[in-house]
């Protein structure tokens, strides 16, 4: 368009002057005719210029649904990057994110540990595996944003895991021989907190401290408190010290609040992200993993027990040299990568934690 512009004036200023100096110059007519095939070669140029724009804009042209050529694997785990599906019983297996098990299951595995009785069949033991996602704005190709699994079928989806899980812990109170059926009533509670997480009117989730902190808390400190009942006895000090390794899984739920942060300012989510920036958040992300593990560290050490402290401390390390090649250079990019490298070297610290309060 301002090339046109340009021939245009160009041509009115010609004008101007050739009628200016009219009484000073005299031109052939040849010479006075000769500027319209020039503005029309002028104006095909631009014809062609404005057409070669139009297809690099659309070529550029982001799309709204990358999961169309997606992995099936990642959709298996119910991860980003995940192929769409029709068939209904693999979205209901993607709606349970199978990504998040092993960190319930390993919390289940640590709390077995810490009771000192290593009965290692923990395959009927089951926890509170759902996990409510809406995010709907960043991953729009999801199951339920995407229309492809009724909100009815997800509705009778949540019920049945709900209603199946609080069975199994009551079973498995009445296996362990519990006067008190604590595993039914952990289960219940973390049931509760998956809620109000998501839900209104308290929707934990709308503060990046208070949600990531309940996020944090449900993959390490209820399924450590279920294992360990199970096994052995839950005690207060127990309590106490995966509460405060729950610091760490704030830390680890904030990981996953980067690649959100367009979702929650739409939806007045005040995640870390949002509240701080990103580069800020990323900082409070590392340091909440780090320093509470250290904190840990200090505590075993304290407690005359130097190798199971230098053993989180080696731990710990692989941890900071992934958050600097990974998480630190581009939270949303390598968010994945960094929890698939590092998280391994997490959860083995609070097997060692484990250990160490079980002797």
């Amino acid at each position: 368009m301002s090339s046109v512009l340009n021939t245009v004036s160009s041509l009115r200023l010609s004008r101007v002057y050739n009628s200016n100096n009219n009484n000073h110059l005299r031109l052939p007519t040849h010479s006075v005719l000769t500027p319209p095939p020039v503005s029309f070669t002028r104006r095909r140029l631009t014809i062609r210029a404005a057409d070669t724009d139009t297809n690099e804009v659309k070529s550029k042209a982001p799309d709204k649904a990358p999961a169309g050529g997606g992995s099936s694997f990642n959709q298996l785990l119910g991860i980003k990057g995940a192929a769409q599906e029709t068939d209904k019983w693999k979205i209901r297996l993607q709606l349970t994110k199978p990504v998040t098990w092993p960190p319930l299951v390993w919390g289940v595995v640590c709390g077995a540990a810490a009771s000192g009785n290593f009965h290692w069949n923990l395959e009927d033991t089951l926890n509170d595996w759902y996990d409510r996602e809406i995010d709907a704005i960043n991953e729009p190709y999801r199951p339920i944003p995407s229309g492809a699994i009724s909100e009815n079928e997800v509705i009778s989806q949540i019920w049945l895991l709900l209603l199946g899980g609080l069975g199994i812990a009551g079973l498995l109170d009445v296996w362990a021989g519990h006067d008190f059926p604590i595993v039914f009533y952990l289960a219940l509670g973390g049931s509760l907190l998956s809620y109000i997480y998501s839900a209104p009117p308290l929707k934990l989730k709308q503060n990046g401290w208070i949600g990531n902190f309940a996020l944090g808390a449900s993959y390490i400190s209820l399924p450590w408190w279920a294992g360990q009942a199970l096994f052995g006895t839950l005690t207060p000090d127990i309590v106490v010290l995966t509460l405060l390794y729950s610091i760490a899984g704030l830390g680890i739920a904030i990981v996953n609040d980067f690649k959100s942060i367009e979702g929650d300012k739409a939806l007045g989510l005040q995640s870390l992200p949002v509240a701080f920036g990103a580069e800020t958040a990323k900082w409070i992300c590392v340091g909440a993993i780090d320093i509470t593990q250290l904190s840990i560290a200090g505590y075993l050490l304290g407690a005359g027990k130097p190798y199971y402290a230098l053993a989180l401390v080696a731990l710990i390390f692989p941890q900071v040299v992934f958050q600097f090649q990974c998480f630190l250079k581009d939270p949303v990019k390598y968010d994945v990568k960094y929890q698939a490298s590092a998280q391994p070297f997490l959860v083995l610290g609070l097997l060692v934690t484990a250990l160490a309060t079980s002797h």
